[in-house]
């Protein structure tokens, strides 16, 4: 029964927020206030106010109240990060699966959007990789490489969930680039063929492109048929332990 109390409170709180009643940075009433507007009892208004604080919604500020956050994707969107790196070893092609289904499109919606800075960065990365790059600094270049481009993504929701999405499939990557000899001159030509799109204002091949680069890494884990958190013998790929 406490439970469905508190549940009232969440609801009447979120209410609140999406009827302008509060607003990002407001402060909230006091505790007997919003318990007595609500019709909650203190007990159950305190449960409502710390899950709405575990995800970001609101701020509790000890000694000075409790506020609502500035509602930005970033941040209410963390605890999904935190989500995914728990299930991060079981749940790579799914995650995978997710990207190849959004980049794309975040893709699409950033070409408009990029400046001659960004393309003289983008540059910069490909121009840092060769064959002989190692596979962390493959791997850390792909993440940067796809974040600058989804960043320019005028959806905030669609880039900071891609931004998860990229960090949480990392390990992924990792054991391709241990087990695929071509995996560095692969990834340049794959990113490449994004840039170059970009560049001359092809947003439908660039989508093109991005949903087979993903679709590559998806690909390449359901062929190897076993989990990327363990090897044949039992060791972990990355570290041999």
């Amino acid at each position: 029964m406490a439970s469905a109390v508190s549940d009232k409170a969440i609801s009447a709180i979120k209410q609140m927020v999406v009827d302008g009643r509060l607003k990002p940075g407001d402060r909230l009433p006091t505790e007997k206030e919003l318990a007595e507007t609500i019709g909650v009892s203190r007990n159950s208004l305190r449960e409502a106010v710390k899950a709405l604080s575990v995800i970001r919604v609101l701020d509790v500020r000890q000694g000075d109240g409790t506020y609502v956050t500035a509602l930005e994707p970033e941040q209410l969107l963390e605890s999904l990060s935190f989500v995914l790196d728990l299930h991060q070893d079981s749940s790579h092609l799914e995650i995978l699966e997710l990207r190849r289904l959004m980049e794309p499109i975040a893709v699409e919606q950033a070409a408009p959007h990029l400046t001659d800075e960004d393309f003289a960065q983008l540059d910069e990365m490909l121009a840092q990789l060769n064959a002989d790059s190692g596979i962390e600094a493959l791997v850390a270049s792909d993440i940067a490489f796809h974040r600058l481009i989804n960043h320019r993504c005028p959806n905030a929701y669609l880039s900071t969930l891609l931004d998860s999405l990229a960090s949480s499939t990392s390990r992924a990557r990792v054991w391709r680039g241990l087990t695929d000899s071509e995996a560095v001159e692969r990834t340049l030509a794959e990113h490449s063929r994004i840039l170059e799109a970009l560049r001359a204002g092809r947003a439908d091949l660039a989508r093109a492109y991005a949903t087979s680069h993903v679709a590559g890494v998806e690909s390449w884990l359901i062929r190897q048929g076993v989990p990327p958190d363990a090897s044949a013998d039992g060791t972990d790929p990355v570290t041999g332990a």
